[in-house]
């Protein structure tokens, strides 16, 4: 192991994933309940966003793994993903 993995061996990165978005008014939303659907816009063949830190570094898939989901990464990381 080389001294610069040595040195972010122990440094944590908050991992998210964005399916996709959904604008809508805050009575719409105040008003959901169990059971409710909100449609997003992105497609069921449409890669996901992967974040780390709150910074778009990468798209994936969705998988299922066990009663786990999980993502694939699907494209390497770019410096053209959008920013949220």
């Amino acid at each position: 192991m080389s001294e610069e993995d040595k040195a972010i061996e122990g440094v944590d990165v908050e991992i998210s994933v964005v399916l996709g978005k959904a604008i809508m008014p805050i009575h719409q939303l105040l008003k959901m309940g169990r059971g409710a659907v909100i449609e997003l816009d992105a497609g069921a063949d449409d890669d996901a966003i992967v974040l780390a830190n709150n910074k778009p570094i990468a798209y994936g898939g969705i998988i299922i793994v066990d009663d786990n989901i999980g993502i694939s990464i699907t494209d390497n990381v770019k410096s053209n993903l959008p920013e949220f």
